[in-house]
């Protein structure tokens, strides 16, 4: 694997993980869930695991993208 594959591997890991992450973190706040409240309320917690949630799908979104992009 060169140095070049490795780089557009790790940049479209990264921008699908953060991307998914803040899709998930908006869908969160649009109905009203507020990861960073005072405690762990279950709104709280539901939004954390919308946002992890939203990172893994978008990072298994990049991994299929970058695979179909290879001849």
């Amino acid at each position: 694997m060169n140095q070049k594959s490795m780089l557009l591997e790790g940049l479209s890991d990264a921008v699908g993980f953060v991307g998914g992450a803040l899709l998930g973190f908006g869908i969160g706040y649009l109905f009203g869930l507020n990861i960073f409240d005072a405690g762990y309320s279950n709104s709280s917690i539901v939004g954390i695991v919308l946002v992890g949630l939203g990172g893994g799908l978008g990072l298994q979104a990049a991994r299929r993208w970058r695979s179909r992009q290879k001849p």
